[in-house]
């Protein structure tokens, strides 16, 4: 009985991102250093989405004992999974750059997790990180059904889902990098240092970076929405929009800043929208 191709690139990518976060969590605990998992978290993308396509070409070939089946693949699946290999590589080279930056300083929210957990750290911490290699599988949903029923860029809605979601994902890739380019500045100067940034993008939301990478998801999102069962698709960005605004982006890098910079932090949030970009409001 011949296995559903769903079935198998979900398996595959179960497979991967066991592998990916086990190897990680043993060179993070070598090094001492459990930050890592951020940069192969975003990187690891890349090699999931290139599985997908070298299963669906290999297995949807219209001749799959001969010819060339990445030959009949790459025309209709080449841009999603360009798009994804940009969004992931990027990501990933800036956060490995900021976790060799601080190292052998841990990033604050894994050493607070160490100080949490003591002496279960590495039990509960490979757990953590199995768990970000799920979250990898079901947040890559738009690209699984993208790799199964890629969209036509030449025909009605099919043509419509494309564009919309190429160019909301280019926005976000260019946002999130002006965001992060900015910020860079601002902290670069040393006549700024422990002030809060609100220049460029800044003075606009408090994390344009989070609003511009939520972007990129409805993109993907968005993309995937001609293909049959396509609103599946959408789990990706609502479910990265309840991370980035409720779990572990806003409230625990508010936190953090309110900590470090204080009232100065306190009076930005009055006037600063938090999550959706707009004009600032008085306090």
């Amino acid at each position: 009985m011949s296995i559903p191709t769903p079935l198998i690139l979900v398996a595959g990518g179960l497979a991967f991102v066991v592998a990916e976060m086990l190897l990680t969590f043993r060179i993070a605990r070598r090094l001492g250093n459990f930050g890592i998992v951020d940069a192969v978290w975003s990187a690891g993308f890349t090699p999931l989405v290139l599985l997908y396509l070298a299963i669906t070409s290999t297995r949807q070939s219209g001749d799959p004992a001969g010819g060339n089946p990445w030959a009949e693949a790459l025309p209709a699946r080449l841009p999603l999974t360009l798009m994804v290999v940009a969004w992931s590589l990027r990501l990933g080279m800036h956060l490995a750059i900021r976790v060799r930056a601080h190292h052998p300083v841990e990033d604050v929210r894994y050493a607070e997790l160490r100080r949490e957990w003591g002496a279960d750290t590495d039990r509960k911490m490979r757990g953590f990180f199995l768990l970000q290699g799920v979250l990898q599988v079901v947040l890559s949903t738009p690209w699984l059904i993208g790799s199964l029923h890629p969209p036509d860029p030449r025909a009605g809605t099919s043509a419509a889902c494309f564009w919309a979601g190429l160019g909301l994902w280019a926005a976000g890739i260019l946002g999130e990098s002006l965001a992060d380019h900015q910020l860079a500045r601002f902290r670069a100067d040393p006549a700024r240092r422990g002030q809060v940034c609100q220049v460029g993008l800044w003075r606009y939301s408090r994390h344009p970076n989070y609003f511009c990478e939520w972007l990129v998801w409805v993109g993907y999102g968005i993309f995937a929405l001609s293909s049959p069962w396509g609103w599946l698709g959408l789990v990706a960005p609502a479910l990265m929009y309840h991370f980035l605004v409720n779990v572990t982006g806003i409230p625990m890098t508010e936190a953090l800043s309110v900590k470090s910079k204080g009232e100065a932090y306190r009076a930005y949030q009055r006037t600063t929208n938090a999550f959706f970009p707009g004009p600032p409001h008085t306090g």
